[in-house]
C-alpha cells in the first residue's frame, strides 16, 4: 500500500496520537515525580501541569479511536480541536521568541508578583531571596537567608530567561507543527473509504 492510501494514513494517525499520549503521560509523571521529590510544593503549578497532561491525552485519546474505528464525528472534533491547539500553541511559541530583554523581565516580575505559592520552590532551588531586592523581615526559603551575600531571584532568572524562552518557543514550534500534520491527516483520512468497507455502505 503506498504512503498517501487509507492503511499509510491510519498508522501514522494512530502513531502519532500514540506520541501525544506519551507526552501527556510524561507530563502527568514529572508532575508527581516533583511533589514527590519535594521539589515541587506548588499546588497551582502541579494543577497546570496535570491538567494539560490530562487534556492532551483526552485529545490524543479521541483521535486514537476516531482513527482505529474510522469514526467520522470523533476524527471531526479531533480535527478541530488539535487546529485550536496549534494556533494557541503556534503563538505562544512566536511570543517567546519575539520577546526582547525588557520585555522578558517584565514579564518575570509579573509572573513573579502573581506566584506566590512558587516563590519558595524558587527560592530554594536558586539559593536566592526576592526579586529585585530583599528586605531582611520578608519570608525566605533559601539557605543564603540569613548571610549578607544572599543574591536576588531576578538577577539569576534575568540570566537563563533567554535561554529558556528559546527551548520553550523551539519546542512549542516542533509540536505545533506535528499538530498541523495531525490535522491534515485526519483531513485526508476522514475523506478516504475504508477499502475492506462494503462498497454500498455509507461511511
Amino acid at each position: 500500500m503506498v504512503c498517501g492510501g487509507f492503511t499509510c494514513s491510519k498508522n501514522s494517525l494512530c502513531v502519532l496520537n500514540l506520541l501525544y499520549i506519551m507526552v501527556s503521560l510524561l507530563l502527568i509523571g514529572i508532575a508527581a515525580w516533583g511533589i514527590g521529590f519535594g521539589l515541587i510544593s506548588s499546588l497551582r503549578v502541579v494543577g497546570v501541569a496535570v491538567a494539560v497532561g490530562i487534556l492532551l491525552f483526552l485529545i490524543a485519546l479521541v483521535g486514537l479511536i476516531g482513527a482505529i474505528k474510522h469514526h467520522q464525528v470523533l476524527l471531526f472534533f479531533y480535527m478541530i480541536i488539535l487546529f485550536l491547539v496549534f494556533v494557541v500553541q503556534f503563538s505562544v511559541s512566536c511570543a517567546s521568541l519575539a520577546l526582547n530583554t525588557q520585555q522578558q523581565n517584565e514579564l518575570l516580575e509579573v509572573g513573579w508578583n502573581h506566584t506566590a505559592s512558587a516563590r519558595s520552590d524558587i527560592e530554594k532551588t536558586f539559593n536566592c531571596c526576592g526579586f529585585h531586592y530583599y528586605d531582611k523581615s520578608d519570608p525566605c526559603d533559601a539557605a543564603c537567608a540569613k548571610t549578607p551575600t544572599c543574591t536576588t531571584c531576578g538577577s539569576v532568572i534575568e540570566k537563563h530567561a533567554e535561554e529558556v524562552l528559546r527551548i520553550v518557543g523551539g519546542v512549542g514550534f516542533f509540536f505545533s507543527f506535528t499538530e498541523i500534520l495531525g490535522v491534515w491527516l485526519t483531513y485526508r483520512y476522514r475523506n478516504q473509504k475504508d477499502p475492506r468497507a462494503n462498497p454500498s455502505a455509507f461511511l
